[in-house]
């Protein structure tokens, strides 16, 4: 079976955009996909849209949106793709599963979220579609509360990691610094993260502003082919191992301080890829709140249960360290984009070992990448290895 590759993509600037929807969005990145991959809107054989609305917008059928903002993408089949946070993932998942499965031979993939034209309560609530809204539709907070649930309970279990939170968002603002197409190049020193103030205020205890990811639009497009295509292409990225695994969506039904799901998606993808946690060279995980970050440090492998602090503490995962973890910045300073991030991580991860990533953030020779998407608070999950093959 001839296994997908990446062989070119786009990304816009997140943030606040003057695009007005993600129409817009998507035309600013898939004719600059289309021309890094080497290939026209008539080589495109289907194309796989991720974009989770919700009622960030009352245009839906936002598959066809793509042939509206590329016109001669208009007669080509699409299809939307929509599973919380890891919308993106799915999309291109799905993608990949089309090349594969020999219906088509060379898939673009968007993602695009248009996320600030709403009032902030009304992003919240949208938000709120991600969660087992039965039980859980009412925290204070938003889907932060839901997640300032998860650190609470984690620091009953295993003490206080306030200041290894903190860490964790200096070290991904210091890394966003770096990263052109992030929303917030702003820097943030340990102090400025782990001191509870107006500028700082606890948003859901114990999290604090500078524990969040940022509300921001934006749109990341990917060009995936068959290997006999990406052969005659100038770069191929492969996917060494790609695994998804699920776990239960209500938080009242598992254990929220360890994240099963990853942690099985993580061994599975690793035993596919005939790697260990040692081989990777660098890690894009999702940073939607720095608590987040912290389990996947566990779940990846990192650290035993209650252990993951130390691995910021000591430097495992900066930019100097032994396995550097969100290069790009993360979700923390790069923005978080719905639709857009799981495609945007991989896009990061992929410019890594392309040698194309932005000054500063650019790892040495890198030879292995990982990727690791969730939607929800870890219910849905996606780890990619990739590699360069071309």
């Amino acid at each position: 079976m001839s296994k997908a590759q990446i062989v070119g993509w786009a990304h816009s600037k997140f943030g606040k955009s003057s695009a007005p929807d993600t129409e817009h969005l998507m035309a600013e990145v898939i004719a600059p996909a289309l021309e890094h991959a080497g290939v026209s809107a008539a080589d495109i054989d289907g194309i796989f849209v991720g974009v989770m609305n919700n009622g960030f917008s009352k245009q839906d059928f936002q598959g066809a949106l793509a042939g509206m903002a590329m016109p001669e993408l208009g007669m080509t089949p699409a299809v939307r793709m929509e599973n919380a946070c890891a919308t993106g993932s799915a999309a291109l998942y799905s993608a990949l599963d089309f090349i594969e499965s020999g219906r088509g031979k060379i898939a673009l993939v968007v993602g695009a979220e248009k996320m600030t034209a709403l009032p902030t309560v009304e992003v919240g609530d949208i938000l709120l579609g991600a969660c087992y809204r039965t039980e859980e539709a009412e925290v204070t907070g938003g889907f932060a509360g839901l997640f300032g649930q998860i650190a609470q309970q984690y620091f009953q279990k295993y003490g206080d990691c306030s200041d290894a939170l903190a860490m964790i968002a200096a070290k991904n603002h210091a890394n966003g610094m770096h990263n052109p197409f992030a929303h917030m190049q702003k820097p943030f020193t340990f102090e400025d993260c782990n001191t509870v103030s107006d500028r700082n205020p606890y948003v859901a205890p114990p999290l604090r502003r500078t524990d969040c990811s940022l509300v921001s639009d934006g749109a990341a497009a990917m060009i995936v082919a068959s290997e006999d295509v990406a052969a005659d292409l100038h770069l191929a990225i492969a996917f060494r191992s790609r695994t998804h695994t699920n776990d239960v969506l209500a938080m009242s039904r598992r254990d929220v301080t360890t994240f099963d799901g990853a942690r099985r998606a993580w061994a599975a993808s690793l035993e596919d890829a005939g790697l260990t946690l040692d081989d990777m060279d660098l890690v894009e995980t999702h940073d939607c709140f720095t608590v987040a970050e912290l389990l996947e440090y566990e779940a990846m492998g990192l650290a035993a249960p209650g252990k993951g602090a130390d691995v910021i503490r000591d430097g495992t995962t900066t930019r100097e360290g032994r396995l550097p973890v969100n290069l790009s910045g993360g979700l923390k300073s790069k923005g978080h984009p719905i639709g857009a991030t799981g495609v945007s991580m991989h896009i990061m991860a992929a410019m890594q070992l392309a040698g194309e990533a932005p000054e500063g953030i650019q790892a040495k020779a890198p030879t292995f990448a990982g990727v690791f998407n969730m939607g929800g608070a870890a219910v849905a999950n996606y780890i990619s290895v990739l590699e360069r093959v071309k």
